[in-house]
């Protein structure tokens, strides 16, 4: 596999940051591009970094500190001259997110964005490389549309439906799903340091979480037909999202009923979870896990501290699995928010497109 350069668009946030660390030692990506907004360009990012660093599982790399921040709108041919495609993750209102990523698009630059700005672009993937791979499918659409060789855009999903989907996604006749999510402050790109009315607190509403949790799992389910990704009709969700006080770690409890006659025993959903292997388990990608569907058999299992790091922060954790009295069955769902949820998603996701060829 050759080597890619890359830039991260949206470097000095909490995601931005989780970037550079994932990307410091990458076998595959090596960054040579920066950018942020207007206020951080100039500046190095060692200089910015010194007050601004957030992540406590490791220090700004070393290799980066030296490098000078661009702005990411003004200095846009500058980066795409630079790199082979950039990775997005700005804070933006979303009309200028996509004018920005389809800018780069525009380009010739590839962009995988974590940014939720293109997630309902009908020709633009929204890619769980375990689960819909096959979605990337839609690309050449894209590029024709936007009169591109090269340049496109892919995203990220929501990062909370990362827990509880790919526990779902495997089982024909899924028709009713009830989710309550419990999401960590570094989903609002928070530390208890920047957000003290957090510490022994219970927030019940992030917005726009309940419709993005509700929707965006159909999208995944969808199918490409004729150039655009066509939403599914089912599964029905609804959400219920909640801000704890966790670092890291979106948690899930979920209910789920099937179709008539579809309803499969826990034997064999724990079969599946056990044995599932989704299209990043043959291609021997960088930031695969091993095992993405792990389940605990113990009762007080999966929890955060013990378990959102595992597989590098990159596996989904599932517990208590049971049947219920309304629905068919109940079980809880876990996973890195940062890492699966945002920026080491957006990483395999990435691998999974060079591995494609379509970067």
């Amino acid at each position: 596999m050759k080597n890619y350069r890359v830039g991260i668009i949206g470097a000095t946030g909490m995601v931005g940051q989780r970037f550079a660390l994932l990307l410091a030692e990458h076998p595959w990506f090596k960054v040579t591009a920066l950018a942020a907004s207007a206020r951080s360009a100039g500046k190095t990012y060692g200089e910015l970094m010194d007050t601004r660093w957030l992540l406590k599982d490791g220090p700004c790399p070393e290799g980066l500190k030296g490098l000078t921040v661009y702005d990411a709108t003004a200095d846009l041919e500058k980066v795409a001259a630079q790199v082979d495609f950039v990775f997005c993750a700005v804070d933006m209102a979303k009309d200028e997110t996509r004018a920005l990523e389809d800018a780069y698009a525009k380009a010739e630059c590839p962009v995988v964005s974590s940014n939720s700005a293109h997630r309902w672009t009908p020709d633009v993937p929204m890619i769980v490389p375990e689960l819909n791979a096959k979605h990337a499918e839609v690309i050449p659409a894209q590029r024709k549309r936007l009169g591109t060789k090269r340049g496109f855009v892919t995203v990220k999903s929501n990062c909370s439906i990362q827990n509880y989907v790919p526990a779902l996604f495997p089982f024909p006749g899924v028709q009713d799903v009830l989710v309550c999510t419990y999401q960590a402050i570094s989903g609002a790109g928070k530390t208890f340091e920047t957000w003290p009315e957090m510490a022994d607190n219970i927030i019940p509403f992030i917005g726009g979480e309940e419709e993005k949790s509700e929707k965006e799992p159909l999208k995944l389910y969808g199918i490409v037909e004729d150039g655009v990704i066509k939403n599914a009709a089912l599964p029905n969700f609804t959400a219920q999202c909640i801000r704890v006080p966790v670092t890291d770690g979106h948690f899930s409890a979920v209910f789920v009923r099937f179709a008539e006659g579809m309803k499969p025993s826990k034997e064999h959903i724990l079969e599946v979870w056990e044995n599932f292997e989704g299209p990043t388990h043959k291609l021997n990608l960088p930031s695969a896990p091993k095992k993405f569907l792990n389940y605990f058999p113990e009762d007080n299992m999966p929890q955060t501290k013990l378990c959102r790091d595992l597989e590098n922060g990159m596996a989904v954790s599932i517990g208590r699995l049971r049947e219920d009295t309304q629905y068919d069955y109940k079980f809880v769902c876990l996973s890195h928010n940062t890492l699966l949820g945002a920026a080491g998603g957006s990483v395999l996701t990435a691998e999974l497109l060079c591995a494609q060829n379509y970067i």
